[in-house]
């Protein structure tokens, strides 16, 4: 039974028609080509005609003559005349030389309706940037969230989330691995995913030949989830263990790993000063099952991977996600969006005769909402205005909307 992401269908169907260039940016094997085919069953479903509707893959061998500028130009000449609606639906477009020019092209000399899919944040800048400034919208796809998951796999028994939720921390949430019955297949196709986005998504695009180094970065960070970390602390600690290397060099791999959606950076915050600190911030994996089958699933901090976990919901639902810093305190979470500012701090479990992270919400000289959220199901309640969820609970929809 193929399962709809409806939250992207809704997104996909509100911008139909509009004179916006539908962008379409997620970690590779997140779901984008799927999302796509299923915005184009809704067109024909909708009454679109067949010829109307021009679908191009451009990881498919087929299209390996049509990949710049002028031969796709032509090949497209040849499918759409200048009459009528056209939807062009192109998944994995940065794989053509020049696409902008073509997309601006199409623009410009049909009644179109553009929708364009990237596994690589650079393609929203530079001359895309230029030539479309205003003219489109991002769409950003995510691996499945905890209900998403639940649902592809036909979890619906309340008395099992415990269990839901477990196999969810350990295998992660790419659609593909969520379909998936067998545990040596999983481990499998995990590490297929990891290698080819280490392989094609950042040291192809990037010019990277030292692939060695790279994996060394990438694993340092993967043990160091919601550490602080920055390029020089990287550097020091790979150049003590035998590997030289600079903060240039740490520095543009960071920027090429967040380009391909592998890991998201959450920078830090001077509540009381008001102003984002350029140092030392927090990177989180896309997915704590590439984590996993990197590491090994019984390595690292069990608290550290709950506040990865959290920090993608909270990106799921549309959030801005910044490390809170308070004199010398930390807040896990500041999120703000168009409709409120909320404070989450996020805890294996309440600690025994403490009140650390309580005290440190409480400490914050404003009155929008805190939260903690813990690790243990049987958590809730609200301790001196101080609201208490657990993660399973806030994974399926409880308290922030």
């Amino acid at each position: 039974m193929i399962k709809i992401r409806q939250q992207y269908l809704k997104q996909l169907v509100e911008s139909k028609d509009t004179e916006f260039i539908k962008v379409l940016t997620g970690v590779r094997r997140s779901g984008k080509s799927f999302i796509l085919n299923m915005f184009r069953d809704y067109l024909i479903s909708s009454g679109v005609e067949l010829n109307r509707i021009i679908y191009i893959n451009f990881e498919h061998p087929d299209t390996d003559d049509i990949k710049n500028f002028k031969t796709l130009n032509e090949y497209l000449k040849s499918k759409a005349d200048e009459s009528g609606k056209y939807y062009f639906l192109f998944d994995e477009i940065q794989e053509v030389e020049n696409w902008q020019r073509v997309v601006n092209g199409l623009r410009v000399a049909y009644d179109s309706d553009i929708y364009i899919t990237g596994s690589n944040a650079t393609m929203l800048s530079g001359e895309l940037a230029t030539l479309l400034s205003g003219r489109y919208v991002e769409i950003k796809i995510m691996p499945l969230s905890f209900i998403e998951f639940c649902d592809f796999k036909n979890y619906h028994d309340d008395s099992r989330y415990g269990r839901y939720y477990q196999e969810y921390f350990e295998i992660g949430s790419f659609p593909s691995v969520a379909l998936l019955q067998n545990e040596t297949l999983t481990e499998s196709v995990l590490k297929g995913i990891f290698d080819s986005i280490i392989l094609k998504d950042v040291c192809l695009r990037g010019g990277i030949k030292d692939t060695a180094l790279l994996l060394r970065i990438v694993r340092f960070l993967l043990d160091q989830i919601g550490h602080p970390v920055s390029a020089g602390s990287i550097a020091n600690t790979l150049s003590s263990g035998g590997r030289k290397t600079t903060n240039e060099t740490v520095d543009k791999y960071l920027d090429l790993l967040e380009g391909a959606f592998i890991f998201y950076k959450a920078d830090r915050y001077d509540i009381r000063g008001k102003e984002r600190l350029k140092t030392l911030g927090k990177y989180y994996v896309v997915d704590l099952g590439l984590r996993n089958v990197a590491l090994g699933r019984n390595r690292g901090n069990v608290g550290a991977q709950l506040e990865n976990v959290v920090y993608l919901e909270l990106i799921r639902r549309g959030f801005e996600v910044t490390v809170g810093k308070l004199d010398d305190k930390e807040i896990d979470f500041i999120c703000r969006n168009s409709r409120e500012t909320l404070y989450v701090q996020v805890a294996y479990e309440l600690p025994q005769n403490s009140k650390r992270e309580t005290d440190n919400l409480l400490r914050i000289p404003d009155n929008y909402r805190k939260i903690l959220i813990t690790g243990n199901p049987m958590d809730s309640g609200v301790i001196e205005g101080i609201e208490i969820i657990s993660v399973i609970d806030f994974l399926r929809g409880s308290l922030i909307s």
